[in-house]
């Protein structure tokens, strides 16, 4: 069982990471975000069915939060492949729309 990460994924966090340190001015505080998301994504990749089951955002989608962000991901062949990494006040169905 591993993780794998899309590149929609990979620029959330990004955008996470870039969003914090602009509004804590706080490297650290920036860094310790992205750590617990990244620790999160590894978990799943461990447990990948720990997540919530979400099929009205999109069929076989999983959810799993992060403090304030939420994990969204599938499973693949017991592997846990994130789509999205979000503000778990977004519009989640609006994600998936495209």
């Amino acid at each position: 069982m591993a993780h794998r990460l899309a590149p929609e994924a990979r620029a959330d966090i990004e955008e996470i990471a870039y969003y914090v340190f602009e509004a804590s001015r706080s490297v650290e505080t920036a860094e310790r975000l992205v750590d617990a998301i990244y620790g999160r994504i590894l978990l799943l990749g461990k447990y990948p069915h720990a997540g919530r089951q979400r099929d009205d955002l999109m069929p076989g989608i999983r959810l799993f939060p992060v403090g304030d962000y939420v994990v969204l991901y599938r499973v693949d062949a017991n592997d846990a492949v994130v789509a999205r990494v979000v503000h778990g006040s977004r519009d989640l169905e609006g994600l998936f729309e495209e």
